[in-house]
């Protein structure tokens, strides 16, 4: 069992920025790749970044060039930093454990998710 936790979350000005971070409980954090995904009300939840186990990274293209995934294996923790935000970015964000190292943009990959930190933008 992985248990993740989401923290970071808030309200933040268009054009501004928050880092998310999220916390691992598994041992085998490091071999096992990580995404973000966001549910915004009234939609499907919807892929955001992934990195797998070697930091290899690949986002949606909605967040390419203004959000950054990362990873911290020795604090069992992946970050994303998110730049320029605009009100469209607003969401619940979750972070997910991968069933395997390699990472995917499809949420039926990921074997266990965080509860999710509400990020909100102004305009």
């Amino acid at each position: 069992q992985v248990q993740l936790v989401e923290s970071g979350g808030g309200l933040v000005q268009a054009g501004g920025s928050l880092r998310l971070s999220c916390l691992a409980s598994a041992r085998t954090f490091s071999s096992k790749a990580m995404g973000w995904f966001r549910q915004a009300p009234g939609k499907e939840r919807e892929f955001v970044a992934t990195i797998n186990w070697s930091g290899s990274t690949y986002y949606a293209t909605s967040v390419k060039g203004r959000f950054t995934i990362s990873r911290d294996n020795a604090k069992n923790t992946v970050y994303l930093q998110m730049n320029s935000l605009t009100p469209e970015d607003t969401a619940i964000y979750y972070c997910a454990a991968d069933r395997s190292p390699f990472g995917t943009g499809q949420a039926a990959g990921y074997e266990y998710w965080g509860q999710g930190t509400q990020v909100t933008v102004s305009s």
